[in-house]
Parts: structure tokens; sequence; C-alpha cells
């Protein structure tokens, strides 16, 4: 029978056919006949292998529907699939699901929203279907793709908008929830894919101001925001790079890090939905971001800035990874191009002026104005804004470093000093030579200010490991610095260090303190390895307060932490040899006020003597020594009525009469070493080294620095050449030690004149200049007979003075026949007994 015969008898069509079209009604208005539809469902369970047919079958009609807009039997068809989907679990459902993926893009593709929403809602139920086994050949590309296109939707009717927004979102959703979970689907990673499904997800999430549905669901922006969080919460180790990277494109196409609020938000979410091992790959994409926008304006600068504070922020507190020191690398570099970028700004500002200066009587002078003033206006924005960029940095480190467990936060702590620039040598990763005095200081302080966040909060048991020597030197180097500001930052540095116990807030201000008990002062016991670490390091931190006490900059803010400094150091790290010691520091500070020897201003004088005064006071109730307290209350109460200018209450007064001289007769307002030796006689205080006058451990360094600034005084070029004292090799002179004759000779010996002497380099440019040329001149123009025969004479010479060095180091091992005396023939030995040998240390058991 010919085959066109089967297509016009009903009876003879296939079941599967029969059973499909029974399912639409002659009205769809109707809807699906249900009794049909499980006549249909019953027959797909009995005969699975039918499902393929049944489910082109229903493609092909549902074609034809949507080709003659005959939309209530699409609606029909779409119901009777998602019903068989949801009954049919079998291994046969494969090639039924093709059908159905089939018919889901031709409702996708079609220009109706109404379809649009049908197709994908279909879409989510097939997506929430857990099948047996995974598919091998299945894709999912086409609908990533138009997924992507809907979330994008711009109709005319804000309604539709959101609606065909919506569905792209959920449909996206789908395709995440089936795909993720499959190993086989691991393509959607890929960044094909994720260039276009996360930029969907995230401009409808910044556009959070529109009008929400009837439920957080039907929010675009609440719904894009879930989604989202289930994507990342999904990524594994290998895809975190793939789906960050489109995040930082959209932020950077839409011009985002300017108004960063959105950015912020969207990587709060990030850092909250990825794993917590993961959270080092999302810092280092953002270093990396911010390295590629370097040259960018400031404010994207600041917000990448910002965002990566953010990120750190919440990844401190988990699992960072490697990249501790990678994040403070990479911030330390752009805090200097920022720095570089604002000095260029000013120097252009100031050539610009030159210029214009020069060409006035070209133009006019209302032109030439208005032309500085638009100059001068957009530097002070692009310094403002680098600025914006710099408090970024710095408060990222610092938040960083804070959050950091104390052994990184140490090793943190130890990087940033090293990065401290030192103007003039390039010792350092930051070269100091193009940016010049301003910059340098600039840097310095910016790097100091982050310390001083870094180290808010750190209590390390031991001060070994809060200040190793590594880290105490360089330090102790910049508070020798003639600037103010710096000195005081690392003053704030040794505080937050040494303060284990948070007695500042109680020691605030100088001022004689009448009941220290009643601060109720918190301390320990001092352990051993702080009295090791005071015995080792304690010079250095007293030269550290007997040498900024002498700077003539100094204000009431320098005496304060100076006295906060004293006295932290007598809570926390005083036992009685250091207490001996900080009361023969207090002696020679008020001895260096009254002779005067480096002609400092009378304030600073009077403000060392408050100093003196109001630290002994401290000091004499802490350590509660009767006669101490009360030799200190007499000379206070000498001084209030005699000399009140001596006293800290008085002295950072405004207006403070202060006077001509200080009279070094008049002993009775002065603390006296015998009084105080004869007041600590019937403590168990050891008062032998009271009467030996404490001389700082002075470098010859900071003296020479001190000797060129003043002849450099009025130099017109004493900022450019001015050098730092931060991480340089000094010789240090130890003054005081066991043998007290010794010393003093030893401190007669380096004067002011010697030093003089030493660094008079008048005329040594020009000598070394003539010695060089003619070391050239003699090279290019002496016969080379000449110059083999002058490196002849200088390599015999080395060797002659290496055999004179072997001859007297080099010895015969000594024998029991005793040492050979030669004479005319062989030699002859005199015997010596084994026991009058003198055998090395070496050889001795």
């Amino acid at each position: 029978m010919p085959a066109g015969v089967c297509g016009c008898c009903g009876p003879l069509r296939p079941r599967y056919k029969r059973l499909v079209d029974n399912i639409f009604p002659e009205d769809p208005k109707d809807g699906l006949v249900k009794a049909d539809m499980e006549k249909l469902t019953f027959y797909a369970v009995s005969a699975p292998e039918k499902l393929d047919r049944i489910g082109a079958y229903l493609a092909e009609r549902l074609s034809r529907d949507v080709v003659r807009h005959r939309y209530g039997y699409v609606v029909i068809a779409m119901e009777a699939l998602d019903q068989l989907l949801m009954a049919c679990h079998s291994q046969s459902i494969k090639p039924f699901v093709e059908s159905f993926l089939h018919m889901v893009a031709k409702l996708l593709e079609s220009r109706e929203p109404d379809l649009q929403v049908l197709g994908t809602n279909s879409f989510v139920k097939f997506a929430n279907i857990e099948e047996d086994t995974p598919s091998y050949h299945r894709r999912y590309d086409f609908f990533v793709s138009q997924f992507s296109a809907m979330c994008h939707s711009t109709h005319e009717d804000p309604e539709t908008q959101t609606r065909i927004r919506v569905a792209g979102i959920k449909g996206l959703q789908g395709v995440v929830r089936k795909t993720v979970n499959d190993e086989l689907q691991a393509i959607i990673w890929e960044p094909q894919h994720m260039d276009k499904l996360i930029p969907s997800l995230l401009f409808n999430m910044q556009d959070s101001d529109e009008t929400e549905g009837p439920s957080g669901e039907e929010n675009p922006a609440s719904l894009a925001e879930s989604c989202f969080r289930e994507l990342l919460g999904r990524a594994a180790y290998g895809n975190m790079n793939n789906a960050v990277r489109p995040v930082l494109v959209h932020l950077d196409n839409h011009r985002l890090w300017d108004t960063n609020e959105f950015s912020v938000s969207c990587f709060r979410i990030i850092m909250y939905s990825i794993q917590a091992q993961h959270s080092h790959h999302v810092i280092q994409q953002v270093l990396g971001h911010l390295d590629t926008h370097s040259k960018n304006t400031p404010r994207v600068r600041a917000g990448i800035v910002q965002v990566l504070l953010e990120t750190v922020a919440i990844a401190a507190k988990g699992s960072v990874g490697p990249t501790v020191l990678e994040v403070f690398n990479t911030l330390l570099k752009h805090l200097r191009v920022s720095v570089d970028g604002e000095l260029a700004d000013g120097r252009r500002v100031s050539n610009c002026s030159v210029s214009s200066s020069r060409a006035r009587d070209r133009e006019s002078v209302s032109s030439l104005r208005a032309r500085d003033r638009d100059s001068v206006s957009s530097s002070r924005a692009r310094d403002s804004d680098e600025r914006i960029v710099q408090n970024a940095i710095i408060q990222t480190i610092g938040f960083f470093g804070g959050n950091l467990p104390d052994y990184q936060r140490a090793e943190v702590m130890m990087f940033i000093m090293g990065k401290i620039p030192v103007y003039g040598t390039p010792c350092h990763s930051l070269d100091t030579v193009k940016i010049g005095h301003q910059g340098t200081k600039r840097i310095q302080a910016m790097l100091l200010n982050s310390l001083i966040m870094v180290t808010s909060g750190f209590k390390s048991k031991t001060m070994c490991a809060a200040l190793p020597a590594a880290f105490l030197e360089p330090l102790c180097s910049v508070s020798l610095m003639e600037d103010s500001e710096l000195r005081l930052l690392v003053l704030e540095i040794l505080h937050n260090i040494i303060d284990r116990h948070d007695n500042r807030a109680k020691l605030r201000g100088i001022r004689i303190i009448p009941n220290v008990a009643a601060l109720k002062i918190k301390r320990e016991k001092i352990s051993k390895q702080d009295v090791t670490f005071m015995k080792k390091h304690g010079q250095q931190l007293y030269r550290h307060i007997y040498l900024g006490c002498k700077e003539e900059d100094n204000g009431q803010k320098n005496f304060e932490l100076l006295f906060t400094a004293l006295a932290l150091v007598t809570i926390e790290l005083a036992n009685e040899d250091v207490i001996i010691d900080l009361i023969r520091l207090s002696l020679a500070l008020q001895d260096m006020a009254l002779t005067n020897e480096e002609n400092l201003p009378m304030f600073i004088r009077c403000g060392i003597m408050a100093l003196v005064a109001a630290y002994l006071n401290f000091l004499s109730q802490m350590i509660a020594s009767p006669g101490l307290c009360q030799h200190v209350s007499k000379v206070i109460e000498l001084r209030n009525l005699e000399a009140p200018y001596l006293l800290p209450e008085h002295v950072f007064r405004e207006k403070c009469p202060l006077p001509t001289v200080l009279q070094a007769d008049d002993r009775a307002v002065f603390f006296g070493v015998c009084d105080v030796t004869e007041a600590l006689c019937g403590s168990a205080y050891s008062v032998e080294r009271l009467p030996i006058p404490y001389v700082p451990q002075v470098t010859v360094l900071y003296t020479v620095g001190k000797i060129l600034h003043r002849c450099r005084q009025t130099s017109r070029d004493r900022l450019s050449r001015r050098k730092s004292f931060v991480d340089t090799i000094s010789l240090q002179l130890d003054i005081l030690s066991n043998s007290l004759p010794d010393k003093s000779h030893l401190a007669e010996e380096i004067t002011f004149e010697t030093l003089k002497k030493a660094i008079d380099t008048t005329g040594l440019e020009e000598q070394e200049r003539e010695r060089r040329r003619q070391v050239m001149e003699k090279f290019q123009k002496a016969p080379f007979e000449e110059i083999a025969a002058h490196c002849e004479s200088k390599n015999n010479m080395l060797h002659d003075r290496l055999a004179q060095i072997f001859e007297l180091t080099i010895r015969p091992p000594p024998s029991p026949s005793g040492p050979a005396s030669i004479t005319s023939g062989p030699a002859h030995y005199q015997s010596v007994p084994v026991y009058e040998m003198k055998f090395p240390d070496l050889c001795v058991y």
C-alpha cells in the first residue's frame, strides 16, 4: 500500500501520534486534555523507546503552530513536554531531551515575549531535573547567548522589559544549575561563556533602582544577585580566574570605578560567596588589574584600591595564601607612582608659570591669567585626587596588616621598614633620586603612617620578636632625622609596640601626676627575654630618646610622646638595672639643658627640664621609693615657687614667660646626682653606676649629619643635598663600659673639631676629578709597555704584602723537642716538657 494512504487514514497512523494528537482540543482555550495526557504519559513510561519519536512529533507540531501563530496550541505542547519530562527518568530520555531543547530554542528565537517566557519556564523546569547519567554531547552555547541577550532587553513597555529580563536571569540560573554539577559540562566556565553570562548578571544588578515586582523573585536586581552568588559559590579552584576577570572588564567598560559603590558591593558579594581558600585568587586579579591601570586617572586607581581594601579586609579573616607580601609590594609601588605623578604635576605648573611670564610681551595679560588659573585649578584637582589614592593605599596597607596574625604582622613590619626610602642613596628598592627631598619625605611619612596602623593592637609576648635588630636600627635612625613630623610618627610606632597592656591612654599628655596609683596601670613582671632585649638594645632606646629631646624644632607634642615613651619603657621593660639607666638618662638630659653645649633655644631647654621633672615624678612613684619621692617632690615644690617655667604645666602654656638664662648655681631647683644616690641607698637598687655620667652611643653618621646640616643652613641647595639616616651603616662608639677612665678618655678624643676636620671636603671633589682625568689621560695616551709595567708593580706589591702576612700568621706547630735554634750546620733543638708547652685553646680538652 502506498505511504500516502497511511497518512490519510487515521486508524492506520502510529499509536504515539494518535495519542499526541488526542491531547490537543479543538479549541485551544479549553487547554490540555488531561485524560488523553494521562494515556500518553502511561504509554511513554511503558514504552520508553518511543520517547524520542514522541518528542520529535511534538516538536514538529510546535514548530508548525509557531509559524502559524497558533500560540494556544504552543502552550499546550510545552505543557505536555513538561509533564513527560517530569514523569520519565530513564536512559531513553536523552533523545527526548534533544527534541525538548530544540523546541525551547524555537520559542526563544521568536520575538514574542510570551513565547520567550514560556520557553524559559520550561527550561528552568528541565534544569531542576536530576538526570541519572551525564550527557556527553549536549551543549548549551545557544541558551547562554540567548538568555544573556534577554537580560539586556530594551522593550518599550517597562513591565514587558522586566518580564523578559527576569526570564533571562532565570534561564541563566537554570544553565548554571544544569552545568556546574556535571563534570562533562565544564566548558561553561570557559571565557567565551563567562564573558556573556557574568556581565548580563552585573548589568541587572546595577539597575537596582527599578520598580520591584510583586515579590523579590520578580526583581531583576535581587534575582541577578542570587544567581551571581550561586555561580561563584560553585566555582572551583581552576575556574576562579575566568569568573572574576569578566567582572573587572565590566567595571572598566561601564566606568564604575570612579563612583565605586557598585564595584565595592560587587566584590563584597564575590568574597563572601566564594570558598575561603580561593580568596587569594581574587586579590591577585585585583592587584594585576591595578597594575594595568597604573597610568589611568587617580579616581579610577583610588576606586580599584578601595575595592582591594574591601577584598583584603574580608580575606584577612580567613586564608590569604602567599599573597601577603605581594599585596604590600604592589601597593608600595603604586604609592610611589602616585607621589611621582603629584610632584610631576607641581613641576609642570611651575614650568608653565615661568613660560607664561616669558610670553607676557606677546600675549594679553588677561589670557595669560586665565590660562594660569586653569592650570593651577587642574593641578590642584589632580593633587587632591592623588591624595585620595595615597590615603586609600595607606588605609589598605594598615587595615590588611592590622588583621594579620602576629607572626605575619612582624614580617610585614620588617617589609615596610625595608621600603622606607633614603634620599640620595640607592640602597632601597624605592629610588629617591628623581623625586627629591619633598617626595622622599612624603613617602617616608606615608609608610610610617602605615606602620602605625599595622602596629596598632600588636601585642607580642616578647620584645625581641616585636623589635628585632633589623627593625629597631632603621626605626631609630629615622627618629634622628630633623623632621619633627617623622619623629612623632616613630614615637607612635614605638608606643604601639611597647605598650602591651593598653596603658598609653592613661599617660596621655605630659604633666606632674600627683598620684600614679590612681591611674591603675596594668603591668607584669619583666620576663627573661625582655631582660635580654634591654641588655642588647636598651642603649638604642636611650639614645633615641636622648637625641630626640635636643632637636630644635620640638614642640609640646614631641615632649608629650617622649614622656609617654619613657613611661612605657618603665612599665613594660624596667628591672633594677634599667631603672638605674633611666635615672642616669634623666640626669644627663638635665645636664645637657644646663650646660647648653648645643646652643639650644630656651624653650627646648625648659621643655627638657619639664620632661625630666614629669618623668622622675612618675618613676619615683612607680618604684615606690620614699627617699626618691621626697627629693622629687621637694624640687617640684621649689620650682612652683621660684621657677615655674621648668614644669610642664607652665612651660607648654601659651605665652609662658621664659628666662634669658638658666642659673646652674641654684641647685635646689634641679635634681642632684648625690641627692638621688642618697635617696636610693635605702632601697634595693645598686647605686654604684649612678655617679657615672650617661653618654649616648652617638653614631658618627649622626654627628657628621648635624655638622653638614649646619654648614649648609644658608645654602640654596640645602634640601637637594640633605642626607637621611635611615638604614645606613654607622659606626657606633660605645662610650659607656665597665672601665670609666678608658671611656672618658675615648670620649674626649672624639670632639667637634676632630669630626669637623674629618669631614672637611673643601676641594676634595676638584682633586678627585683631576685625579680621574689624569688616570684617563694616562691610559689613553701612555704606551702599552708603561701601562703593563705599572700593573706589574702593583701586582708584585700585593704579593709582597701577602707574603709578609703569611710569614707572620703561619707558624710551625709546637714540638716537644722545643724550638729550633738555627746556627751553622744542622738545627739544634732545646727539649721542653709537655706540661710546659702552651697549646691553642682548641687543642685543649
